[in-house]
């Protein structure tokens, strides 16, 4: 663990992995509900950090955190939510080919899996998504698509999303959902929040 000071009243966790990231950033609001972390407003995790700001002593922060012993999360910790998918994305065939299995065997795979959203970013409502098996990971396009369709639901890497709006990406599409992942009118406004575990089911509308 790596923690670094930024301005005046922010401070930066540098850990190792996404699933150190995802157990810090539950450590953290558990502490921040406790009352043990006054005045911190933002706790903003990223694929190897979280970021806190609103800090009134970094440093004796710090000094705090690296201390702290922060327990692995559990699989079953964090709410759920079930986003049905049908699948019919144009690189299904390719995905499959690449998991050496038949395209209509890809569903039961992902659906197979609990994905955590790890951070969210790129547009209002993707989530980052991790969880996905080292042997299903998929490189990204070597040409990426100047328009996704929305509510595409794409791989790359060790991250698996879903497209909230039309816009240009290289992830593999192997789906599409109906799901709203972004609404300023619902709140929250994002589906998909950090620590938030997501379940793809087969049979979208």
């Amino acid at each position: 663990m790596r923690l670094l000071p930024v301005g005046g009243r922010g401070l930066l966790i540098e850990v190792g992995s996404a699933a150190e990231v995802a157990a810090l950033h539950a450590e953290v609001l558990r502490r921040r509900d406790a009352g043990e972390l006054a005045g911190v407003r933002e706790v903003v995790p990223a694929a190897r950090t979280v970021l806190l700001d609103g800090v009134r002593d970094p440093g004796a922060l710090a000094g705090r955190i690296a201390r702290w012993e922060v327990p692995p999360l559990a699989e079953t910790e964090g709410p759920l939510v079930t986003v049905p998918v049908r699948y019919d994305g144009p690189d299904l065939a390719e995905v499959a080919a690449a998991w050496r299995v038949a395209p209509d065997e890809v569903p039961r795979l992902v659906g197979a899996t609990v994905f955590r959203v790890a951070f969210c970013g790129f547009a209002p409502g993707f989530g980052y998504l991790t969880g996905l098996p080292p042997h299903l990971r998929v490189p990204r396009r070597a040409t990426p698509r100047t328009a996704v369709p929305a509510g595409s639901l794409a791989l790359a890497g060790e991250y698996a999303g879903v497209y909230p709006r039309s816009s240009p990406g290289g992830w593999q599409l192997i789906g599409s959902t109906g799901a709203v992942l972004w609404d300023p009118a619902r709140r929250p406004a994002a589906l998909f929040a950090p620590g938030v575990r997501v379940r793809f089911t087969e049979g979208g509308s």
